[in-house]
């Protein structure tokens, strides 16, 4: 191992993890799972954070590096890139590496070389859920799995900035005892969706985020046009027929054996939707993921009220609902979400921050109010 970890937020989360890990592997291989990734433990673990937190304030060339590492053996990997000599797990050596692995989908290979941890080479494919940590800034780890089935977004298990530990709540248990919300926001909240490398509002969130433009995006039911009440007339750029590409695609899902070609062209078709919400004005589209409209200036119903207070949680462990004014949440684009969800009830708001912040507004027929869903920390 790697000597003497000294970043007391790895120590305190490491058992944590550990469990975490632990347990979806039981799980995973109780349905039968195979070709999975090899399970952490809490010494691993820490030391890998603690590493990996010091590294991150260490600029190389007047940059601060952007280090990914992921937990496995290289004989778990196709064609791996392999040191001729494995080299020490320090702050120093990732540092160097850094500028290697900072295009998203490329990982320093960690493993045991005897008794201590080492970096072995690199790789772009990690086995089901495959243990990886990601410094994001200076400061800012996120721990996340690989999908059992590879495609799509790593699925996020804790996030640790400074002293400060969020450890994802993947049950839901913060949010409040409604069925009807809980269905509403179930691509967010429920692990089972999580595990589904087809869950579309997932991706179009983490690629809307990406972009780093900000926007929104409204799902409505379809074959409707109540939503349109809520909508500025005339729609400047208003999709007709509707864009149906991904819905189809959808429809259209082969035998896992030949869905190579078919995830590639559903993540393009994801990224060209996440794209037009970077235009200023709201993306619409339908629950089945057909596009109506982009660009499109949202407005209070005719009849409806206006927002005064909205619900706010976020899906960490230990979170509590609170109620707040929408202002003390976001900007434009949150203050038209709110109130469209409080007038179009049977839709869906995603809003993503220029900063970061991704939120998911829904109405919460319990509460009798607009619930907003902070998911930014499933999304790093």
């Amino acid at each position: 191992m790697s000597a003497h970890p000294s970043y007391r937020a790895a120590h305190l989360v490491a058992p944590t993890i550990a469990a975490h890990f632990a347990q979806h592997f039981r799980d995973a291989r109780s349905r039968g799972e195979v070709d999975l990734a090899h399970a952490p433990d809490a010494a691993t673990i820490e030391a890998i954070i603690d590493a990996t937190f010091w590294a991150s304030f260490r600029p190389e060339e007047g940059r601060f590096p952007r280090i990914s590492l992921a937990y496995l053996s290289p004989e778990k990997v196709r064609h791996p890139l392999r040191f001729e000599h494995p080299l020490p797990v320090t702050p120093a050596v990732l540092t160097k590496l850094a500028p290697a692995v900072e295009r998203p989908g490329i990982h320093l290979g960690v493993w045991r070389h005897g008794e201590e941890l080492c970096v072995w080479g690199a790789t772009s494919l990690i086995p089901s859920l495959g243990f990886v940590i990601e410094d994001v800034e200076p400061g800012l780890l996120v721990v996340k799995h690989r999908r059992i089935d590879g495609f799509g977004k790593f699925v996020n298990v804790a996030i640790l900035k400074g002293e400060q530990i969020k450890l994802v709540d993947e049950r839901a248990t913060s949010l409040p005892d409604c069925p009807d919300l809980l269905q509403s926001l179930q691509a967010f909240t429920s692990p089972v969706s999580w595990d589904d490398s087809v869950n579309v509002l997932v991706q179009l969130a983490a690629s809307m985020r990406a972009h780093g433009h900000g926007g929104s995006l409204l799902v409505v039911p379809a074959g409707t046009v109540r939503w349109r009440d809520s909508i500025v007339q005339p729609i400047i750029y208003s999709v007709g027929p509707s864009y149906s590409k991904l819905a189809k695609l959808i429809t259209q899902r082969p035998a896992q054996e030949d869905e190579t070609g078919w995830l590639a062209a559903l993540n393009n078709s994801i990224d060209m939707i996440a794209g037009l919400t970077a235009v200023d004005g709201a993306t619409v589209i339908s629950h089945d993921y057909d596009v109506l409209a982009f660009g499109a200036k949202t407005r209070r119903a005719t009849h409806g009220e206006i927002v005064e207070q909205m619900m706010l949680t976020e899906p960490i462990v230990g979170n509590e609902a609170a109620v707040v004014p929408p202002v003390q949440h976001g900007g434009t684009r949150h203050l038209s979400a709110v109130q469209f969800i409080h007038d179009q009830r049977d839709a869906l708001a995603l809003v993503a921050s220029q900063d970061g912040r991704f939120t998911v507004f829904a109405w919460s027929p319990c509460e009798k109010m607009v619930h907003a869903h902070r998911v930014d920390v499933l999304l790093m």
